[in-house]
């Protein structure tokens, strides 16, 4: 039987997807996702300067730290639109198994918004940012025998 894999290679700004149809087969690219707001920094990101405080002992006063980062959160919004995305395709039996090739710390952000059903169909992950990578190198990444890891 035919096994269909897709490679999620992705950053905090961008992501491609590819698939695989043949276990040593070359990546073939579907489809590709761009976060622009995930490429800015932190200063373009909130115009506001953090609001101040007073400290709690003396006559001083602090800037307030916001819980979290403008560029964590825009990181946070890419990985929830792939979710949806991944748990669409799942839904629609689009792929068999999926392989998640990421920044490191998108990664974890991107595993963690995923569904318990789609995060059971990931095979492999690799924590290495390769968005920029042309689709052969990706591919030198990746195990020889990507069927291996889904049974096939």
């Amino acid at each position: 039987m035919k096994k269909i894999v897709w490679i999620v290679v992705a950053n905090r700004a961008a992501a491609r997807l590819f698939q695989v149809t043949q276990p040593t087969g070359p990546l073939e690219e579907l489809d590709a996702f761009i976060h622009p707001e995930g490429r800015l920094q932190e200063h373009d990101l909130v115009s506001d300067r953090p609001g101040r405080a007073f400290d709690s002992y003396g006559a001083g006063r602090h800037a307030e730290d916001p819980d979290t980062a403008a560029t964590e959160q825009e990181a946070t919004n890419f990985a929830v639109q792939l979710s949806r995305f991944l748990h669409k395709a799942r839904c629609e039996r689009k792929f068999d198994a999926l392989v998640l090739v990421a920044a490191p710390a998108f990664l974890g952000a991107l595993r963690e918004r995923l569904d318990e059903p789609t995060r059971e169909r990931i095979t492999l992950e690799v924590d290495k940012n390769l968005v920029q990578r042309k689709a052969g190198e990706i591919r030198g990444h990746l195990p020889v025998k990507l069927y291996s890891a889904v049974g096939g």
